[in-house]
């Protein structure tokens, strides 16, 4: 019988985070200060510490880690790999499925890989505070975990759907000792200005967003913010999982067919796959591996956005970034995988995407709950909603070697537990969820509102990620 858990001793935790950019298929495209239509970053060095931008804009294949964080990391890391054998009995498959379990860390998901040296980096350059945005709690719970370590507060702005669903979340963030608030808020111009149009606002992470940029703005001797996904250190810093993976894999002297992740803003998943992407173009990988990213079809920012420059947040605060987007006014569905109602992705998928080096799917929340209902009762875990998208996607592949006899190898990343997600699960089991899909058309009118914001727009698209007017 082969193992049900291989684990890397303390000693294995890498020393190195890998950095993907001066391996992409071409180089990223810029940030757009608006007011110029020139690159530029905007008030990207207001608000993040001087190391952080240094790793945003780093072309160096490998980065140290401090050994001050990988202390901290040697609380959970290295995290378990695990081998679903009876998933596997279960669906009858002669495929193999494996999952890196990143619910074991002390916010209970992946999160804290990067909120860790983000509050290091801070502290060290005499920051006191960090504010933040979250969607369904994660990587809000991560970051007070983070400032906790390293003697910082933290103020978080967490969507309001998601504050009402959720709320043991926000009393995690407390025990660490930071503050919650469900935004949009009253706190800034931002959310004020939402609440009076829209007093009933359930939120989303652009409006999140706004209020934890403003607020490190509008206190920038105090407050840096901290970003829990889209950007490149962040990304980079998730890439523990993928490296520890590797060494768990060469243990039992096997190697994935094809990788499957949920994105939200792409921080798991680019962290699972981006150091078996340096195989493939180091000509290093024993097989050709296939890289699946999974998405909600409530919010399918790559399946049915637009790659274009667009704003992070809803506000139009932070500098245009080159990415596939909904649209920075997109107001998600209520679903329960808040993690992945954000509109846009990170600018390294949506090259990875361009480039036709991976792919995605999207699936409604029902199929995606019946996928983990599968999961729970022959792995034992509950898994989180947002990374039952990618169980979604690895039982699909599964169930396709079924048919074709062919003895694959799959591999997935189980982002984050389920524990604080009882309500969605109740909903669930009571009947009561839909399946949301978001429509085509309110794609195309956000893009239009977009390019009537800003008619030089298309040009300079077309310049800088070459993707002409749809």
């Amino acid at each position: 019988m082969p193992d049900r858990k291989i684990f890397l001793p303390e000693d294995e935790l890498p020393k190195q985070w890998y950095n993907i950019t001066p391996d992409l298929p071409r180089p990223l495209p810029p940030f757009i200060d608006p007011a110029t239509k020139e690159p530029g970053v905007g008030i990207v060095p207001r608000i993040f510490p001087k190391a952080i931008i240094a790793q945003e804009l780093s072309q160096e294949r490998w980065i140290d880690i401090p050994e001050e964080v990988r202390e901290v990391y040697r609380l959970w890391r290295p995290t378990p790999l695990y081998r679903a054998i009876n998933l596997e009995k279960a669906l009858k498959t002669p495929a193999k499925i494996y999952y890196k379990y990143e619910g074991v860390s002390p916010a209970g998901s992946h999160k804290p890989n990067t909120a860790v040296p983000q509050a290091y980096y801070n502290m060290k350059e005499g920051t006191k505070r960090l504010t933040t945005e979250t969607g369904a709690g994660q990587w809000g719970s991560a970051l007070s975990f983070a400032a906790a370590m390293f003697g910082l507060k933290a103020t978080v702005y967490m969507v309001r759907a998601s504050f009402d669903q959720k709320p043991y979340r926000k009393m995690m963030m407390k025990a660490f000792g930071a503050e919650c608030f469900a935004s949009p808020s009253n706190r800034t111009e931002a959310g004020r200005k939402i609440l009076k149009e829209d007093p009933n606002n359930r939120g989303s992470l652009g409006i999140a967003i706004s209020e934890a940029v403003e607020d490190a703005l509008v206190n920038e001797e105090e407050a840096n913010y901290a970003i829990g996904s889209v950007f490149n250190h962040v990304l980079m810093h998730q890439t523990v999982e993928g490296l520890e993976a590797k060494k768990q894999l060469e243990l039992v002297d096997d190697y994935p067919d094809v990788i499957y992740g949920c994105i939200g803003g792409g921080s798991s998943y680019s962290g699972l796959i981006w150091p078996f992407y340096y195989d493939k173009v180091a000509k290093k990988a024993p097989k050709e591996t296939k890289f699946v990213a999974t998405e909600a079809t409530a919010c399918p920012k790559v399946t049915k956005g637009q790659y274009i420059y667009d704003h992070g947040d809803t506000a139009r605060i932070t500098p245009l970034v080159p990415m596939h987007t909904l649209g920075h006014d997109f107001i998600p569905a209520p679903i329960h995988a808040g993690g992945l109602r954000y509109h846009g992705i990170a600018p390294t998928i949506s090259i990875l995407t361009q480039a036709k080096q991976m792919t995605t799917e999207a699936y409604n929340q029902i199929d995606v709950f019946d996928a983990a209902k599968l999961f729970i009762q022959t792995e034992g875990i509950i898994p989180a909603p947002e990374p039952s998208h990618a169980i979604k996607g690895a039982i699909d592949e599964a169930l396709r070697c079924k048919q074709t006899g062919e003895a694959k190898t799959i591999l997935f990343v189980l982002c984050g537990h389920g524990h604080f997600d009882m309500a969605a699960y109740d909903e669930y089991f009571s009947g009561n969820l839909k399946p949301y899909e978001y429509p085509t058309e309110k794609v195309a009118e956000s893009m239009e509102k977009l390019r009537k914001l800003y008619p030089w727009l298309d040009s300079v698209n077309k310049k800088f990620i070459n993707c002409e007017p749809v």
